[in-house]
């Protein structure tokens, strides 16, 4: 519900209610939510309750610096060691989001986009990076739905998933790393660009700096 956007970013977690919604009891959900403040979904404040946690500018680009050498590290793995039917697959989840962009739709391509960055980590066969890469894109996704919603980034994107493909195809690992890489910090660089746009517009049109409102507070 978190990840979907159904409940939303500075929501407030009310166990009662969500018991009701999913028909059980109030246990399962304090167990959940206990569980999602550690994955760094949640956040509990004093005498309020539990919310969906905020993440801040700062902390969004640093999870970009960590995924990036993550992704890095799995594409060298998968072009080192990669079977011919992970390459396949690979291959094809860039072709269905090639599909999403050609028809214009949007959220199948960010979900293939996932799909995409997940088979990596699954390939390259470490679960360690795995499962820290699973953390680190769980936060993200707080702040993130948003960089790819412009068709010119979505294409700009896939090109890439394009020749890490083919990088990993070639079993140039080293290439393979970089490209991995760089992929991850140019979504870094997309997420800068569309928030200095927001910030211009919202100054242009006499609104409040929308960078000011974004909380700073870090949760550990």
């Amino acid at each position: 519900m978190i990840l979907s956007g159904e409940i939303k970013t500075g929501d407030r977690v009310r166990e009662q209610l969500i018991a009701a919604q999913l028909g059980v009891s109030r246990g399962p959900v304090r167990e959940a939510t206990s569980a999602l403040e550690r994955s760094g979904l949640l956040t509990s404040i004093a005498n309020r309750g539990v919310f969906v946690r905020e993440v801040s500018t700062e902390e969004l680009l640093e999870l970009y610096d960590m995924r990036a050498l993550l992704t890095g590290f799995a594409c060298a793995l998968i072009a080192s060691t990669g079977s011919d039917d992970h390459k396949l697959r690979l291959e094809a989840l860039v072709a269905t989001m090639g599909e999403a962009l050609a028809s214009g739709d949007g959220p199948r391509y960010y979900r293939s986009n996932l799909d995409f960055h997940a088979a990596l980590m699954e390939f390259s066969g470490h679960r360690k990076a795995a499962q820290i890469y699973d953390t680190l894109l769980k936060e993200a996704h707080l702040s993130r739905r948003g960089v790819l919603s412009a068709p010119s980034m979505m294409d700009q994107s896939n090109s890439e998933h394009e020749a890490i493909v083919e990088a990993i195809k070639a079993g140039d690992a080293a290439r393979a790393r970089e490209l991995g890489e760089r992929h991850v910090l140019n979504g870094k660089r997309r997420l800068l660009a569309s928030l200095d746009k927001t910030k211009t517009d919202a100054v242009g049109s006499g609104q409040e700096d929308p960078s000011r409102r974004i909380p700073r507070q870090r949760v550990t």
